[in-house]
């Protein structure tokens, strides 16, 4: 399922949680797809804690607590790190990662937790929802088989990787417009694993994150740039991003094209993909600066000027799902919408 799909199942499996329908969600995906992201994004989105309990690095004495004598009997000292309402809030969510790379004791003390949200006399905080996560046994990760009675205590979706999905997130959390350039131009590389060959470093939404904070840091030394990407992306990626990167120095004037200069659209494909990502950049920024009709206006002419209208309409798809339905009110979008009526728009 797409991420987008899944934050809003996420989103709706924790809005449950107020009317006593929740199930436990179990996300499967292979290593670096986001998974743990869209977890935290829904806790911030409704400025809730999230408590990451690492299953894999637990002992079940961890989870289920240790006894001590009172009076004539053993009771259990709860586990501080479980969810409790008066130091952690009333509302949550307990997010059980790499679950499946917990050993099967570690696995069995949780049965009850997931369950019956609760362990012992400790009982799970009526309104907080409980999401887990881990990697098939394909991944090469640390993998166990999840054991029948655990796998029937959730709902299980499988996390796929998708570009427009990505770039929505890319162009809301500020990363490098030439990553999202250069994944559109090359849009096979968003996530590239192959586990036969269990490498290191390879593409991924996680690591093209890290290849965004490598070109703020080693942007200026360009000696270490391209090893500093390879070590993010990977060594064929890398050398790729970082020739992309270069040949970006022929970029058109962005600030001709904003201020609605006639400038040329470049001929070479690699470099549409750039100055279409830095035109949804200057779109969103001037969106949060309360100037964006003239900006959207002068954008719109120049993505009505690709020879390729497939291009125009990517440029303005990233603006719309970017600034939202304020692009409709520009009026240069309806002189735009009838230059390309036979191409689709949206999906």
């Amino acid at each position: 399922m797409r991420p987008v799909q899944l934050l809003t199942v996420l989103d709706l499996e924790f809005l449950s949680t107020r009317q006593g329908h929740h199930t436990p969600v179990m996300l499967w995906g292979p290593p670096g797809v986001g998974k743990s992201q869209m977890v935290a994004q829904v806790a911030r989105k409704h400025e809730v804690a999230v408590i990451d309990i690492r299953l894999s690095q637990m002992e079940p004495s961890d989870l289920r607590g240790i006894p001590f004598r009172s009076g004539s009997q053993v009771e259990w000292a709860v586990p501080a790190l479980l969810p409790d309402s008066d130091r952690h809030g009333v509302e949550g969510i307990l997010f059980l990662d790499e679950i499946t790379s917990a050993p099967p004791a570690v696995s069995a003390a949780a049965y009850q937790l997931i369950l019956d949200r609760r362990l012992g006399e400790y009982r799970i905080p009526e309104h907080w929802a409980i999401f887990a996560a881990g990697n098939r046994q394909g991944d090469r990760g640390v993998t166990y088989t999840m054991p029948a009675p655990l796998a029937n205590r959730f709902s299980h979706f499988e996390v796929e990787t998708n570009l427009d999905d990505w770039v929505i997130w890319a162009y809301r959390n500020a990363i490098d417009e030439r990553i999202i350039a250069f994944l559109r131009f090359r849009p096979e590389l968003l996530f590239d694993f192959d586990p036969a060959h269990n490498p290191v470093a390879f593409p991924s939404p996680r690591s093209w994150e890290f290849a965004h904070r490598g070109l703020q840091k080693f942007d200026h030394h360009p000696q270490l740039l391209q090893s500093a990407l390879q070590a993010c992306v990977g060594p064929a990626a890398g050398v790729e991003l970082h020739a992309f990167v270069n040949n970006l120095e022929q970029m058109p004037d962005l600030d001709g094209i904003i201020a609605g200069r006639e400038i040329a659209v470049p001929t070479e494909i690699d470099l549409q993909y750039a100055v279409a990502a830095a035109l949804v950049g200057r779109a969103i920024r001037a969106s949060e600066q309360g100037a964006a009709q003239e900006t959207v206006g002068n954008i719109l002419r120049y993505a009505g000027r690709f020879p390729q209208r497939e291009m125009g309409v990517m440029l303005v798809s990233d603006m719309h799902r970017a600034i939202g339905s304020a692009l409709f009110e520009v009026p240069e979008f309806a002189e735009w919408a009838q230059l390309v009526s036979d191409v689709m728009l949206f999906e």
